[in-house]
This record gives structure tokens, sequence and C-alpha cells, in this order.
């Protein structure tokens, strides 16, 4: 089946707020065996809503709306729908008893505008809304479903959830679908994709390759879907057929894989830390904490990692990781002699057993003919062996420190498990 998604509100079209909820409901879909064909947003107006609800429906079998249902007069999804549906706007008891409820459990009174809230189109089979205000509503008409749902987040999560995937299936039964990721880092799509063109043209017609690029890495994502008569095995059929591929795929390029699925490189490494038992730190410049940043993202992260140091300056690298005055005055502070003294003193400095030193030049001022805007140098040490990187960025500031990111705790997972 082929749904739209169609956002309704001016905050989405005056970029005061980023649509998170239709990157959400086509993944959703999609895992579901469900394809999204369009994707637009339309203004809170009458004649907008009912132009994206026209030109949704011309090439889809469902069209799903988010937005517009609150109390305010601004809000007019529900008067235009019933408009468009010819249906009566009618007071619906069981919504406002409910939203009654939820204003009693939280000590707060009921607004007048709550009728408002309740008062609901008469030709809508409506989708009970058990975590926020504003039920889902559900029109049919010419063989495809129109669906309205809050434009709140964890309110349309749920109603879709609950409510309107469930409803989905039932009415466009659709043939099974499954998923696998392998997570990579290191190379581009374009090394990569010449590195597995055999196993990409040997893939079955169900069975298809997508690379999905971001800074540092690409996601290489199989996608499967049954061809053939659905019957009660079709789904452990299809899966066991995408594990042997992606395991084929992973040993193509095992040294530019780091994990599967939704797994991050800061969670891979924080994983092989506690299974090593050791401690890590990092010493870091011009990323000014970053790659810190980033480790800690991840729960529980104080069990591998005790801190961090930033230190921009010369007298600060001296100071507290007891960088020597004349490497500074030689080579400079972006240096492999630098980082190299950095990550040393950082094991010393931090009490860790691990740690990463990161020296370079963000940009977009600062380089010189020798040392131009992007260059990074990085180095991973215990107490026993280090491994050093340079590596040549772009010259936008905040990519450089991104990219810096992902290849320093790239670095560091290939240091952990003996692979540099």
């Amino acid at each position: 089946m082929n749904i739209h998604l169609l956002t309704i509100g001016d905050e989405i079209l005056i970029g005061q707020i980023v649509d998170t909820n239709s990157a959400w409901m086509s993944r959703e879909l999609t895992l579901r065996g469900m394809r999204v064909t369009g994707n637009s947003s339309v203004a809170d107006t009458r004649e907008a809503i009912i132009a994206g609800v026209e030109h949704a429906a011309r090439n889809a079998d469902a069209v799903i709306m988010t937005g517009g249902l609150g109390p305010t007069k601004d809000d007019v999804t529900k008067t235009t729908l019933a408009e468009m549906f010819d249906a009566q706007m009618v007071f619906h008891q069981e919504t406002y008893d409910r939203i009654v409820a939820y204003f009693n459990k939280i000590g707060r009174p009921v607004s007048p505008a709550m009728v408002g809230q309740a008062t609901l189109p008469d030709k809508a089979t409506l989708l009970v809304n058990k975590v926020g205000q504003a039920p889902g509503m559900w029109f049919e008409r010419d063989g495809k479903v129109f669906i309205s749902l809050p434009g709140v987040p964890f309110e349309m999560e749920y109603l879709m959830t609950c409510e309107v995937m469930p409803r989905l299936l039932e009415r466009f039964p659709t043939h099974p679908i499954a998923h696998r990721t392998l997570l990579t880092a290191g190379e581009g799509e374009s090394n990569i994709a010449r590195r597995i063109e055999a196993f990409e043209d040997a893939l079955p017609p169900h069975i298809k390759l997508a690379y999905l690029p971001a800074l540092g890495q690409v996601r290489l994502r199989l996608t499967g879907v049954w061809n053939g008569a659905v019957k009660t095995d079709s789904v452990m059929r299809l899966n066991t057929e995408l594990d042997a591929k992606i395991a084929e795929l992973e040993a193509i390029i095992p040294d530019l894989v780091y994990g599967r699925e939704e797994e991050t490189l800061q969670q891979v490494v924080g994983k092989i830390l506690l299974a090593q038992g050791r401690q890590f730190g990092t010493a870091e410049s011009c990323t000014g904490g970053y790659v810190a940043h980033l480790i800690t993202t991840v729960p529980g992260s104080s069990a591998y990692f005790p801190g961090s140091v930033v230190t921009y300056s010369y007298e600060i690298k001296t100071k507290l990781l007891g960088v020597r005055p004349e490497t500074l005055t030689r080579f400079g502070a972006v240096s492999e002699e630098t980082v190299r003294e950095m990550a040393r003193g950082a094991l010393d400095a931090l009490g860790v057993d691990v740690a990463l030193a990161i020296s370079g030049i963000a940009g977009p001022d600062g380089g010189t003919p020798d040392k131009p805007v992007g260059t990074v140098w990085m180095a991973v040490s215990d107490r026993e062996r280090m491994v050093v990187q340079k590596h040549l960025f772009g010259r936008d500031r905040l990519k450089n420190i991104q990219l810096t990111g992902t290849y320093a705790l790239n670095l560091v997972r290939k240091f952990l498990v003996g692979e540099v």
C-alpha cells in the first residue's frame, strides 16, 4: 500500500520547528511493509489543507495528517475535514469526560476551550488518545483512508503504534518486509560500493541494498520483501535469508564494520571497554570536548570514562599534560609530536588505561600552507603502544569537529580490538 504523509502547520513552513514526525512515521511504516510515496507540508488554512489532502490522495491509498487539532482558533483541521467529508461537528461526551479526568489528575482547572476540543466530526472513527487530549480521526472515502493525528510527537507515536498501524495492516494487508543494517566508518560510499560491487550485483530481486551516508560513516541497509505466497513461516524464512546475506556482506568489508542496526560508535567503544575492564579518557584541543560529549551520551559511561581534559592553549597543554614547551615551539600544537605527548600525559593526568589525544585546525581560519584548515592529528595510547593518525578534512568548522569525533572513536575501537 502507498501512503502520503501531510504535515499541517505554519510553524514547520517557516522553519520554527523541524518535522520529526514524518521521519518517525516513514521509518515505522516502512518496517511494516507499507510504502511512503510522498511527504508534504501545508499551512494552517482551510484552502491549504483541502488542496494538500486532495493532492496527497491522488497517488496514495492512505493519507496520514499531523497537526492542527488543538483547541485554539488557528487549529482548523477538524472543521476543514468535516467539510470535506460532509460531516457535522458534534459534541462527544466520552472524549470530554476523558479530558476532564486528565485535568483533574494533574490538578488543573478545565478550560472552556476543552468543549471545542471534544467537538468532533460525526463521520470520523475516533482513535482514543490515552496520552493527550485530542483524539485521532479516521475517515474513509472511495476506498481510501484519511487519518488525522495530533502534531505532538509522543501523542502521534502512541496513536500510530496502538491505533493506526494495526488498523492499516488489517485494512491493507502487506507482504512481510525485513531489514538488516551494517554500520561502517572510515570510507566513503563510492569506495565501499566498489569493494562490494560483486555482492550487490548478485543480490536476488527481492533484496535491495541502500547506502545511507553520514559524516564519516555509511550505513548499509539490506531490505527484503517476501515475494511469494504469504504463509506462517514467510517472515522466518525472509529473516533467515537476510541474516545470511548481511553476514556475507560483513565478511567482505570487516575492516570497515563497527556495528549493526542502531548502534553508535560510542556505544560500541563503551561495550569493548567494559568487556576489557579498561578506563578511557580524552585530551582534546580542536574538538573542545566533543568526543567526551559523545562518550557520555551513553548511559553508564561513568563505569569506564572518568573524565577528559580540554587543552586548548599551549600553556594548558604544558601544565596539565606535560607537553614540553620545546615540542610546541619546534613542531607546533598541530603535529604528531604534540599529540604523542598529549596522549602520554593524559594517561597519567586522568589515571586511565587508554587515552585519546586530538589537536587540529578546525577553521575557518588559522591554516597555513603546510597545515591547512582541516588538518587533524590524533593519537591513541596505552602503557605499551601508541597509534597516531593524520587526517585532512574540509574548511567547515562544525563538520571538521564532527568528522574528527567519528574518526577518533573509530580509531579507539580499532586500537582496543587490535585492528591497528
